[in-house]
């Protein structure tokens, strides 16, 4: 039988969509928002389109005008467990390591409650924002902010992934000096190893790994088997969280723990600031949402339902690690918790295979480190060529442009890390401006604003009570993070 129609590909489907339906968001695949707010014609899929087209040499008749052929290949990503590392990977980072310095603050009830109820929230706040992404058919953080808000807000959200990804950069390349050439008042792995030497000098360290270890993995222009990588450094994760519980499990038991405060201190100025600055670190442990789109996207056989089971099991994850690090950290060193407790693992535990367990605890750390940097120095570099260099091709078609972000990106943490005293100073700055923002102010005011604007994406009651709930809350811990701030600058000024 003859036909004008050539054969599609086996593995392919195509779709067909009516070019005059409204110009909803479901239309995304063809239709971009312009700078006014208007929706243009996407270039790239119009090219994409004609390519297409010649390609398969389609006769398109009269009766068939109202659609656009659209082929794509089956969406073969990874499974849920590959997504729950992923996500889990963008969570876990150095954040875990002022945790338990907040329980010195706020003791370890309010602590708990804290961990658990900003992952609740956070979890709250990652579906809302994958159900109005899918709906609008956005494939970014910045895409579905500009459907909802319009271009000036997808800029401040991309300039808030910026700073908030070179921020937890800069902490991981302050606790990889912490550990390995020590601090004042604590000795490094090397000063234990080796005694002095030229690792004394921290600045020559961090920039002897940056260069050796780091730069070589963050010139990838992609970073294959990524579900194994971050599977690899959440289980190193998960065996310092186990040697710390188990460590302080035994020294309960044995009696040599003193009792914990159980609540906050009011008894200073000093305290009360101290709790102002405390619950924006607290906000940036789950900070996680720059990347809930890429994991999505790459979901195999994704739906919100199924992200929705990822983001869950995840939260779930990340909660147990986080309280049972927070807890057991400072039952083991109570008042002398530093802000980054790794550097507490330079002394006796009190128990058997002391030594041992040090060493394995802070190189087993620092591996996870070197692992993660690569991961988020990647999205780092993907956001700042998107907002740099709009419109141009894409960054892995251009080695040069790659390579030239990648040496200036690592060049600029490098001195952020050298300047910037301890993690606590750089999470105090990042909780209270772009990790809030990121995780609670845009995902709420995404869902307030697409909900108006479409009658079949309209919240329930709860959904609306806890969106104006994260917005309230964003802005109670932006202000009182960034007073504490101040006044902390100013204290320490006098």
């Amino acid at each position: 039988m003859d036909s004008n129609y050539s054969a599609i590909p086996k593995g392919s489907h195509v779709e067909l969509q009516i070019q005059n339906e409204p110009q909803d968001f479901r239309s995304q695949k063809r239709f971009l928002l312009s700078d006014d707010g208007n929706w243009v014609n996407d270039p790239k899929v119009l090219h994409d389109l004609d390519d297409l087209n010649d390609d398969v040499d389609v006769d398109l008749g009269s009766d068939i005008d109202d659609y656009a052929l659209v082929s794509s290949t089956p969406n073969k990503g990874s499974g849920i467990s590959g997504a729950v590392f992923n996500l889990t990977t963008s969570i876990i980072g150095a954040g875990i390591m002022a945790l338990p310095a907040t329980m010195k603050v706020l003791g370890i009830v309010l602590g708990v409650v804290l961990i658990i109820l900003m992952g609740i929230l956070s979890e709250i706040s990652v579906e809302m924002l994958v159900r109005f992404a899918v709906s609008c058919k956005a494939k970014s953080y910045g895409e579905v902010v500009q459907i909802a808000m319009g271009r000036t807000a997808r800029v401040l959200s991309e300039i808030c992934i910026i700073v908030n990804n070179a921020g937890v950069l800069v902490v991981y390349l302050i606790i990889m000096g912490d550990v390995m050439s020590g601090s004042v008042r604590h000795l490094g792995v090397f000063d234990q190893w080796l005694g002095h030497g030229f690792w004394d000098h921290r600045k020559l360290l961090i920039l002897i790994v940056l260069v050796v270890f780091l730069a070589p993995l963050c010139v990838l222009d992609r970073i294959d088997s990524l579900s194994t990588t971050s599977a690899a450094s959440v289980a190193l994760a998960v065996i310092f969280v186990v040697i710390c519980s188990v460590v302080a499990l035994i020294k309960l038991i044995e009696g040599k723990i003193e009792a914990p405060r159980m609540s906050p201190d009011f008894g200073s100025k000093k305290s009360i600031l101290d709790l102002l600055v405390v619950i924006p670190i607290m906000s940036n442990a789950y900070i996680c949402h720059f990347n809930v789109q890429p994991i999505y996207n790459e979901l195999e056989g994704r739906s919100p339902q199924k992200m929705n089971r990822v983001g869950r099991i995840t939260t779930v994850l990340c909660v147990v690690v986080y309280a049972s690090t927070a807890v057991s950290g400072f039952l083991l060193f109570g008042k002398d918790t530093e802000a980054d407790v790794l550097t507490n693992f330079d002394k006796d535990l009190g128990i058997k295979f002391s030594t041992v367990l040090n060493y394995i605890v802070r190189v087993g750390y620092i591996l996870h480190l070197v692992l993660v940097f690569p991961v988020i120095h990647f999205s780092l570099r993907q956001t700042v060529d998107t907002l740099v260099f709009e419109g141009s091709a894409p960054l892995t078609e251009s080695r040069k442009r790659s390579l030239a972000l990648t040496i200036i990106l690592l060049v600029l943490i490098y001195f952020g890390s050298t300047m910037i005293p301890n993690i606590w100073t750089a999470f105090k700055f990042t909780g209270a401006t772009t990790a809030v923002s990121l995780g609670f102010t845009f995902p709420a005011l995404i869902a307030l604003k697409i909900s108006q604007q479409e009658e079949g994406l309209s919240l329930s009651r709860i959904e609306k009570f806890f969106s104006w709930l994260m917005l309230i809350l964003a802005v109670i811990v932006s202000i009182a993070g960034i007073i504490g701030n101040i006044y902390t600058i100013q204290s320490k000024s006098e």
